[in-house]
């Protein structure tokens, strides 16, 4: 491991940020750590340091981290980036481990398992949770999908599109030429395979995950 590493934390809510900042000059007395609360500030700082660790938020208001991610590594491809979040990982952190990042962690984690990420991502490359390294192995072995849209049938996608777009029961019975219980018994089934109940989680997961080949 780096003696003098540089860490950037990246996350718009300063109360997040200073928390992060003294666990780290806790743990890495000797390291130096900026703090970033948007992505432009990010990009700048990126651009003029050379960052060991980038501890990266989801949502900034300036947009969402898996986009930036790519523009991150053309300034510099050997970063390491763990992504530090409120949001469940069952949904969010494969995802973003396709996207480029290093690791995921949860701000729910204990300040162990906060330590134990930082120095896996730093020494080894890479953190994944005994969750995701179960969820990795199942889809290998088990052909269980990593994208859980992939459950839904061509109708459930159909009917989760339109609950999407705001358009109510009875319009999409109208709109399908279905029974209107029909189209509860639809919705209810994909939340069931989602493991969700509400429009709102239906809506994160597939901006995370709906693509038209699906």
């Amino acid at each position: 491991m780096i003696a003098n590493n540089t860490f950037l934390v990246a996350d718009d809510h300063s109360v997040i940020r200073q928390g992060i900042v003294f666990l780290l000059k806790d743990k890495y007395p000797s390291s130096t750590v900026l703090q970033a609360a948007t992505f432009k500030e990010v990009l700048k700082l990126v651009k003029g340091n050379k960052i060991n660790l980038l501890f990266l938020d989801i949502n900034f208001p300036d947009g969402v981290s898996l986009t930036v991610i790519p523009t991150i590594r053309k300034f510099q491809p050997n970063i390491k980036i763990l992504m530090f979040s409120a949001y469940d990982e069952d949904i969010y952190a494969i995802r973003y481990l396709n996207a480029g990042a290093n690791g995921y962690l949860n701000k729910l984690s204990t300040e162990e398992e906060f330590t134990n990420a930082v120095n896996s991502v730093l020494v080894h490359g890479k953190y994944m949770s005994e969750n995701i390294q179960n969820k990795i192995t199942d889809a290998y072995i088990f052909k269980k999908p990593t994208n859980p849209l992939e459950q839904l049938s061509n109708r459930e996608i159909e009917i989760a599109k339109l609950l999407i777009d705001g358009v109510a029961n009875n319009s999409i019975a109208e709109l399908l030429n279905l029974k209107k219980t029909t189209v509860s018994t639809y919705k209810n089934r994909v939340f069931e395979k989602l493991g969700i109940d509400n429009v709102p989680a239906l809506i994160n997961l597939f901006s995370l995950y709906y693509f038209k080949d699906v």
